[in-house]
């Protein structure tokens, strides 16, 4: 059966999200369909305000709507020390913890050269311009994912900060709380070993 235009093209709409395939993007389509007008509106506006209204913050490339963000005005943060992520979500994900009170520098990435992408394509020359200009720093810490990708990241970025005589470290990483060792692969043991720490 062919959907009326309006439908169809809502449903190819929602399946351009991660993880939504046709059947989810048909039942969103018409949950949408079945939203009071002024929801629909609502979220429409939600939609074009984060495509209009947000950009990356000229230090520290995390997502805003000021430049610069409101961390990297903050004079009451830690200004020595700056933490590496990922992705705008990882320092939404330290600052809801809320124990981490220095800056942050977002990667939008990591390298993949089976993916096409080296240190141009994520946001590596700006950390490296910023610690150039910035002698306050002291430690850069890699909060990067434990994935292979992550690990040469890691790796990459550290080999390049380590002469300016700044310390460079990793976040602690190993066995999860509740998991069972003989099930833990041989990375994750190594990890946990290196991380370890005295009671």
């Amino acid at each position: 059966m062919q959907y009326p235009l309006p439908i169809a093209r809502l449903i190819e709409s929602y399946m351009k999200l991660p993880g939504i395939g046709e059947k989810t993007a048909t039942r969103l389509a018409f949950y949408t369909l079945d939203m009071p007008k002024e929801d629909v509106e609502d979220f429409s506006t939600s939609l074009r305000d984060v495509k209009v209204n947000l950009h990356t913050c000229s230090i520290c490339g995390n997502i805003t709507e000021n430049d610069p963000c409101d961390i990297c005005k903050d004079k009451s943060r830690d200004q020595t020390t700056i933490m590496v992520v990922e992705q705008p979500k990882d320092v939404m994900a330290f600052e809801e913890m809320g124990e981490y009170n220095g800056l942050y520098h977002v990667l939008h990435g990591v390298l993949s050269p089976m993916d096409g992408i080296g240190p141009e394509e994520v946001n590596i020359k700006s950390l490296i311009t910023r610690l150039q200009k910035n002698d306050q720093v002291k430690e850069v810490i890699l909060a990067l994912n434990s994935t292979p990708e992550g690990e040469s990241t890691a790796m990459y970025i550290g080999k390049l900060i380590k002469p300016a005589g700044i310390k460079v470290s990793r976040l602690a990483a190993g066995l999860a709380v509740g998991s069972d060792i003989e099930y833990a692969n041989s990375i994750t043991l190594k990890r946990a070993v290196q991380g370890r720490t005295t009671l």
